[in-house]
């Protein structure tokens, strides 16, 4: 674009500012008119704004449809056009105002991109076009605004009071940027050669149709004064002149002003409808300058001067032409956009400039009119600042253009401030919501709960883009409101009991609890309490929740055997005995697999009732006394078939070395390593006393049992000596011809018989066991089950009548209903806690194996950290059940009201039983 050949296609205008212009030296020092052009492009078929630089330049600068889609940016571009003849620099501003820079924004934005972002992108290119538009108010003297239809669109008033105040933000530092250029100091203060005259073009679309015949009301003999195209530009300035006055964006004073409007001339064009079919447009075009070209003198005229023979050969064309009537005079009224636009420019180009004041004393505006030096050593600043930002000396000057922008937002971004309007309201309803019902202290299960209701309460009111911003700031107020001394501590006791206390820090060793520390230092408590009883069963007391296992499953015991049980006999169940003062913890990753493996797998084997448990003794297996099914020597056994041979003994934990350096953290179960022992037992074995403290007509006489329900059931084992069978009193029991009695004698065992160690047999014929699973639930209620949904009811004295083989036989429920349930909704539950065995003084030898699964699969299997453990002869003996199980992954809860109680059980085969020889003497 250097010379006149070159200037045919426009450029950007930073492209123009860069580049060394050679002028023609005409026209060098000529002043220079520099008109900018804005405004919006028609969404439908027809031609562009860019077209109407071709009709005003009289060259073929831009396509007249527009150009090919060529997938470009969708950022503000402004293109220039030097024309030097006529001393007019065109400045083009495309934005997304027009059809194809927003077909270019809506392929950018993708159908993933979020309400937020996507509005975070439209509002960066209206700022965008601002700083453009702001740039063309700075440097242009004419600014040309095209509208695509001939209503006028209120939303201009709200951009040009936007674009005011920024102007007051920024122009301290436009003039920091121009205050070295070679220009007036009018100029450097008000940072523009002149206040610009604003000027509209309307392109009238097809839905008006202006026609040149008179209207049917009138005389069509007198044609009115205007012709209807110029009534409506009439219409248009009366109508936008209201607007910005009242608005205040025209004032008495033009220098103040953003923009100025004439006083006594025309501001509005309205181009008419164009021609639909595009062929006929163009040959009309070309028709006219034709005849332009032919009434064109010979002598070649430039400038000013050249449009003015332009316009005088117009006038003549249209007074000697053949149509007659209002033709002729529409023509003589209405002029053409470039004769519009030219008595505008003549008033720069000679130097009068614009007198736009209005009032009682207008005051005169500055005005200056640059060559083209001067101008673009202006115009390279601004850009700098305002829209490149390339230059490192204007840098700072340019963040801190880009710093003011947000003085934009309560103007256009009324999207924005209808949203923050909104939401603004709905947060104090949703902090209501939040904040209804609550209690002082509460968990996090209670807070999301809360929080949940709040945002569905948010959600009804607030609306627009700043929903998800102040969604996040309800998420950070109920935060901290509730971690602000409302957090209820998160701990959970070992039965499912939140703590009390608000969050805070548990004793160290050797320290004493303090509330008034920040965060206090207290012990958990849920301020639950029950009533247990000692491991013999004899002393109950209240107990607090316990929160760890050892204060379930030894503290509470420990703290009763001082006063009842201590001096029991007992047998010890094997714990960790350290050989380093500072013994650790095991980290095994088996105890973690027990947590997700499966319940079934964990399940020990059943023992067979054919294995000898004492060592070099040949021992006899134990026959079954009459009726299989009831009296089973083997508790468990179904009695369908023989006897597994040769199947493996279950390894017990102390078969191997225990650790002495590593102890197990928690409670022995089926997933623990081995050779691991915990520093305490959760289990309690205990002798009451010999066999004969039991009376089966008064059971046992402890606190706490229902009445009629603190009876051992009976357990009848057969003993056959080999002695009896070569006395011939071993007959077959298979129900043959055989079996029938020697006389005087009775059939042992025979149903209908009392069952007990009548005088008419002998001692070492039968041996008669007592069991009796003992359940007690929170208030201390205890009772004797016998069977998985019945308790031991006896009401006359006979004790007991239903045999122990139905609670041997099945798996016993660990968790039963209270037969006791209050008065509350919520059911209570009885705990297995203590299995009773009465051991008679006979050659038979109980083997105890308790295997507890507290819970559906994958719960381990938990059992002594000694397994099948021979109960001595003649004794009393009271195995007391953890209180709490625990795993490495947390504790077994008690079964909720809507969890099956079959899920918890123990096991079937805890009791074995077999005959031993007795020692010689």
């Amino acid at each position: 674009m250097m010379k006149e050949s070159g200037m045919s296609v426009p450029v950007s205008v930073g492209t123009l500012l860069q580049a060394d212009l050679q002028e023609d030296p005409a026209y060098r020092d000529d002043g220079l008119c520099v008109v900018g052009v804005f405004g919006k492009s028609n969404m439908q078929s027809g031609p562009l704004k860019e077209s109407l630089l071709n009709t005003l330049a009289d060259k073929n600068i831009f396509p007249m449809f527009g150009e090919a889609e060529d997938g470009g940016s969708a950022d503000s571009l402004i293109q220039a056009f030097y024309d030097q003849e006529n001393r007019v620099l065109y400045l083009h501003l495309s934005s997304v105002c027009d059809s194809r820079q927003l077909l270019r924004a809506c392929r950018s934005v993708g159908a993933d991109t979020s309400h937020s972002d996507a509005h975070d992108f439209w509002k960066g290119l209206e700022r965008q076009h601002c700083l453009h538009l702001l740039y063309l108010f700075s440097v242009c003297h004419i600014l040309l605004m095209v509208h695509p239809n001939q209503t006028f669109d209120v939303t201009y008033d709200r951009l040009f009071r936007a674009m005011d105040a920024l102007r007051q933000k920024v122009l301290p530092l436009i003039r920091a940027a121009i205050k070295d250029c070679p220009v007036s100091k009018e100029w450097k203060l008000n940072c523009r050669p002149c206040p610009p005259r604003l000027l509209f073009v309307f392109q009238m679309n097809g839905t008006l149709k202006i026609s040149n015949s008179p209207e049917s009301g009138g005389n069509p003999d007198k044609p009115k004064k205007h012709s209807p195209r110029r009534r409506l530009q009439h219409a248009l300035e009366d109508q936008i002149y209201r607007i910005f006055r009242k608005s205040r964006v025209l004032t008495n004073q033009s220098s103040n002003c953003l923009f100025t409007v004439p006083a006594n001339q025309a501001f509005v064009y309205v181009i008419p409808t164009a021609d639909e079919d595009p062929v006929s447009t163009l040959l009309t075009q070309l028709r006219s300058n034709c005849i332009l070209t032919d009434q064109e003198p010979s002598v070649t005229i430039s400038g000013p001067r050249k449009y003015q023979q332009m316009r005088r050969s117009a006038r003549q064309l249209g007074g000697g032409g053949d149509a007659g009537g209002l033709s002729v005079v529409s023509q003589l009224v209405d002029c053409s956009l470039k004769e519009f636009l030219w008595q505008h420019v003549e008033l720069v180009q000679t130097k009068k400039g614009f007198d736009d004041s209005v009032g009682r004393n207008p005051q005169p505006s500055h005005f200056e009119l640059p060559n083209y030096t001067k101008w673009a050593s202006v115009a390279s600043k601004l850009h700098h600042v305002l829209i490149s930002n390339t230059d490192e000396e204007m840098a700072e000057l340019a963040a801190k253009v880009q710093s003011q922008l947000k003085v934009l937002d309560g103007f256009l971004d009324a999207d924005s401030k209808f949203s923050e309007n909104r939401c603004q309201k709905a947060l104090p309803l949703a902090h209501s919501a939040y904040q209804s019902n609550l209690p002082h202290n509460y968990t996090t299960t209670v807070h999301k709960n809360q929080l949940t209701q709040a945002l569905r309460v948010y959600s009804q009111h607030a609306r627009g883009v700043a929903f998800q911003r102040y969604a996040l700031q309800l998420h950070e107020d109920c935060y901290k409101f509730w971690s602000n001394g409302h957090q209820l501590c998160e701990e959970r006791s070992l039965t499912d009991q939140h703590c009390v206390h608000k969050f805070h820090l548990l004793p160290q060793p050797d320290e004493k609890p303090d509330v008034d520390h920040n965060p206090p230092i207290l012990n958990h408590n849920s301020r639950g309490r029950s009533t247990s009883s000692c491991n013999c069963g004899r002393k109950q007391a209240p107990r607090e929740d316990p929160f760890d296992v050892q204060a379930a499953n030894y503290d509470f015991y420990q703290m009763l055997e001082e006063k009842c049980c201590g001096k029991l006999e007992r047998i010890d169940f094997p714990v960790f005995q350290p050989s380093t003062p500072d013994p650790a913890p095991a980290s095994n990753q088996a105890q973690q697999a027990s947590c997700e493996g499966s319940g079934d797998a964990d399940r020990p084997k059943e023992p067979s009732s054919a294995q000898s448990h004492t060592p070099g003794d040949a021992s006899l297996s134990l026959a079954l006394s009459l009726g299989r099914s009831t009296d089973s020597l083997e508790p468990y056994g179904d009695g369908d078939g023989p006897e597994k041979q040769g199947q493996p003994k279950r390894p017990s934990l102390i078969d191997r070395q225990p650790s002495t350096v590593e102890y197990l953290p928690g409670m022995m179960h089926s997933g623990c390593p081995k050779g691991l022992l915990p520093k305490f037992s959760s289990w309690s074995l205990v002798k009451l006393g010999p066999a004969k403290s039991y009376n089966c007509h008064t059971g046992l006489e402890q606190p706490g049992f229902l009445p009629g329900s603190s009876f051992l059931l009976p357990w009848d084992l057969v003993i056959r000596s080999r002695s009896d069978e070569d006395a011939g009193l071993s007959e077959p029991l298979d129900g043959g011809a055989s079996s029938w009695p020697a006389p005087n004698k009775s059939l042992i065992g025979k149903r209908g018989s009392t069952g007990g160690l009548g005088r008419s047999r002998r001692r070492d014929d039968m041996a008669r066991v007592f069991v009796g699973f003992e359940y007690e639930d929170s208030r201390g209620r205890r009772f004797i089950s016998c069977g998985p949904d019945k308790i031991v009811k006896v009401m006359g004295p006979g004790g007991a009548k239903d045999p122990a083989t139905r609670v041997l036989n099945t798996d016993m429920p660990l968790y039963i209903p209270s037969p006791s349930q209050g008065r509350g909704l919520k059911p209570h539950f009885a705990q297995l806690t203590r299995l009773f065995v009465v051991v008679p003084d006979a050659p038979l030898e109980v083997t105890l194996n308790p295997q507890v699964q507290p819970g559906p699969p994958p719960c381990p299997v938990f059992h002594p950290e000694q397994t099948d453990i021979v109960l001595p002869p003649d004794g009393l003996w009271v195995l007391r059940f953890p209180f709490s199980y625990v795993t490495d992954c947390g504790p077994c809860f008690p079964p909720k009201e809507n969890q099956p109680l079959s899920n918890y059980k123990v096991l079937r085969g805890i009791l074995r039983a077999a005959t031993s020889n007795p020692a010689p003497q």
